[in-house]
């Protein structure tokens, strides 16, 4: 039996390998309702491996908690948007560029949305950040800033219901998902081909699981999601925003293609 914590954005392809009985191997899912008890759950032994959470967490957990959690293997990418604001349940927006001098965008609050949030702003080609390596950005690291945007910091969980009073926002997928934004009026997304290893989300294990009594069967779990058809279920069970993230994996393209949705 394999205890297993895992991301609600990855049950529907969890529970496609729940049951790996012809490699004897059986998955238990446990949830939990707090990001910080999952990784003290695998630190204590409660569970053998987690997968809810992007590098950036896990190595910051790992600083602020001492642990030695590692990433075992990758499972999806979640790139995050920059969407139009709305007037009259319309996108005032087609293209970031037509964002005007002045223009109000909403980011998360939060230190690691945040910094991503303004890294996205970045490369639109909106500001520039001057931040050392490894450091979170706020607004305060914002170097330049030639249309003079009004960047208003707001919990992530309320950036959605901001867009019909802003020009944009940056609003993280779970809450978009939630709350129903539509995709259609993205101005600006995350791409596979950027350096984005930081947000690749994780199988995550204790740091000396190869050596441990669930080697193989976290070998064999890793094995089994690691397919082209996890991959297909990852892209269109989330409405084919988030992507698989593994080497290897179909690219964007390839699951466009064989999309049934």
């Amino acid at each position: 039996m394999l205890p297993l914590l895992v991301y609600n954005q990855l049950r529907e392809s969890i529970n496609k390998l729940t049951t790996i009985k012809d490699k004897g191997v059986t998955i238990e899912l446990k949830e939990f309702t707090d990001y910080n008890q999952p990784n003290e759950a695998l630190k204590n032994g409660e569970i053998d491996v987690n997968a809810f959470q992007h590098i950036y967490f896990l190595n910051n957990w790992n600083k602020e908690n001492k642990g030695d959690v590692v990433a075992a293997a990758d499972t999806l990418l979640s790139p995050i948007h920059l969407f139009s604001g709305t007037e009259n349940g319309k996108a005032k927006y087609k293209d970031v560029k037509e964002l005007p001098e002045g223009a109000t965008i909403s980011v998360p609050n939060d230190g690691t949305n945040e910094s991503r949030a303004l890294t996205l702003l970045q490369t639109a080609g909106l500001i520039k950040l001057d931040v050392k390596d490894g450091e979170l950005a706020t607004i305060k690291n914002i170097s330049e800033n030639p249309k003079k945007l009004d960047i208003k910091e707001i919990s992530a969980e309320q950036a959605a219901q901001t867009l019909s009073s802003v020009d944009a926002a940056v609003v993280n997928n779970s809450y978009a998902q939630q709350q129903n934004v539509n995709y259609d009026t993205t101005l600006f997304q995350e791409e596979p081909s950027q350096d984005l290893k930081d947000w690749v989300n994780v199988i995550a294990a204790n740091k000396d699981w190869e050596k441990s009594n669930k080697a193989d069967a976290i070998k064999t779990l890793i094995k089994a999601y690691q397919n082209d058809e996890v991959a297909q279920i990852i892209y269109d069970a989330s409405n084919k925003v988030d992507l698989p993230a593994w080497k290897g994996a179909p690219t964007q393209d390839q699951l466009k293609a064989n999309s049934k949705k």
